[in-house]
């Protein structure tokens, strides 16, 4: 049986890996493809950068395959702490926002798929083609802010849990959850109220970095204290 120890350094991997995926498929393959306000370029950048566009769906899938693991071994690791607060990590850490994910990647593959010009789509002009291209990148974009209502929300009983545990130190679970608001926050302002969009978005990036701190401190650290050594079913 593993250590909790043990456990709190599988998560830091997990977590570390995704920090390293998620990036690639919800920043740098939209902000290389997509041309704001111009359907024709960004239409263009698909048709010339598509393995670009591939790579995208790729990380956006494989991203949250490893959100399923890392929510579950962080499940393993706090359930002694709070069997509620647990589940709650689950449901809003996996089970709502993974399937958001996925089914949101369909748009990227649209996106190609009428960039593409495929026979089948001979029935719209070019400029119908590439605004539909660049509608569905756009709506991925969204998809992902409705995922991130979850990302936001999930970081609150991972907060508490790590503020209650005892072997990690409080202040990371007060700094998951100003991150968990800073997500909150921006897909709110971005969904409901989009004049307020450009001024929450920047304040939103920094409270993102709270979430930063608890991936190199279970990475490194893990657990700490005498019940680090110990099977975490018991500790």
């Amino acid at each position: 049986m593993k250590t909790l120890q043990q456990q709190a350094r599988q998560a830091g991997v997990l977590y570390f890996v995704l920090g390293l995926i998620a990036p690639i498929g919800l920043m740098f393959v939209p902000s290389e493809i997509v041309v704001y306000g111009n359907a024709a370029a960004t239409a263009d950048n698909i048709r010339q950068s598509g393995e670009l566009l591939h790579l995208g769906i790729a990380a956006d899938l494989a991203h949250q395959v490893i959100v399923i693991f890392l929510v579950l071994a962080l499940y393993r690791l706090f359930k002694p702490v709070s069997v509620m607060l647990s589940r709650q990590l689950v449901i809003l850490g996996a089970l709502v926002s993974v399937p958001i994910v996925f089914i949101n990647t369909l748009n990227y593959i649209a996106a190609l798929t009428l960039a593409g010009g495929a026979d089948f789509l001979s029935v719209f002009s070019q400029s119908e083609l590439d605004a539909l291209a660049y509608l569905f990148m756009r709506l991925h974009s969204r998809g992902i802010t409705v995922a991130s209502v979850f990302w936001g929300l999930w970081l609150f009983p991972f907060g508490l849990l790590v503020i209650r545990s005892g072997f990690i130190p409080r202040v990371f679970g007060y700094l998951l959850m100003v991150a968990g608001f800073g997500y909150l926050a921006n897909a709110t302002a971005t969904l409901v109220l989009p004049q307020l969009s450009p001024f929450v978005s920047k304040f939103a990036m920094l409270l993102y970095t709270g979430e930063v701190p608890i991936i190199f401190w279970l990475l490194i650290r893990g657990a700490r204290g005498p019940a680090a050594a110990t099977p975490a079913s018991t500790a």
